[in-house]
């Protein structure tokens, strides 16, 4: 069971990935909206399969990555699900859109920063429990920890105010920055999936 929950959810992952990039590129919010909650849950089943084959030295790291996992999905879920619900279908003016809405950069936009934050630290301690035997599992162990290090940028950037005022997320270059994560995050999803599937 622990290999399917790892296959299936790595799979799911990579194809949620995928389609956000495409709903990025063809300008179908909504859509790329509704597959980052997938892409979160995913990445909980991901994170879960990795953890249950932790060796007993590696526990700690497996736990907290399985723990910071969660917490990245809640705030992903609760952003995106806020955004496909709340801000598309109520009609909301004023402050409340300025505070619930993704694309004024605001407080949901923190949100998903902070989520997103998380998630690396999630994939840095997951990445420190592979025992790295193969020419693939020694890149994925790479990109995991190397990931990490977006956890740094996620956190100071909307504290500093950064984004204030901007339009980053809509902007072409902020498109451009989502598209190159996708391009990173890809290759993890897929070399995961093969690492679960040789388990």
């Amino acid at each position: 069971m622990n290999k399917k929950i790892g296959i299936i959810g790595s799979a799911i992952n990579a194809f949620t990935v995928l389609a956000f990039a495409v709903c990025m590129l063809i300008d179908f919010t909504f859509g790329s909206y509704f597959v980052c909650i997938f892409l979160a849950l995913s990445f909980v089943m991901m994170i879960s399969a990795f953890e249950a084959e932790c060796l007993p030295e590696n526990k700690a790291a497996g736990k907290a990555a399985l723990v910071f996992s969660a917490i990245y999905a809640t705030l992903i879920v609760i952003v995106y699900f806020t955004q496909c619900t709340s801000v598309i279908n109520d009609n909301l003016s004023g402050d409340a859109l300025r505070v619930l809405s993704y694309k004024y950069m605001g407080l949901m936009f923190n949100l998903d920063l902070l989520g997103y934050g998380i998630m690396a630290l999630s994939t840095f301690f997951i990445g420190l429990t592979i025992n790295a035997e193969t020419k693939a599992d020694k890149a994925l162990k790479a990109l995991l920890l190397i990931h990490g290090v977006f956890f740094l940028s996620c956190l100071i950037m909307p504290i500093t105010g950064f984004f204030a005022g901007s339009n980053g997320s809509t902007s072409s270059g902020g498109v451009i920055a989502l598209e190159i994560w996708c391009l990173y995050f890809l290759p993890i999803s897929i070399l995961s999936a093969l690492h679960f599937k040789r388990a």
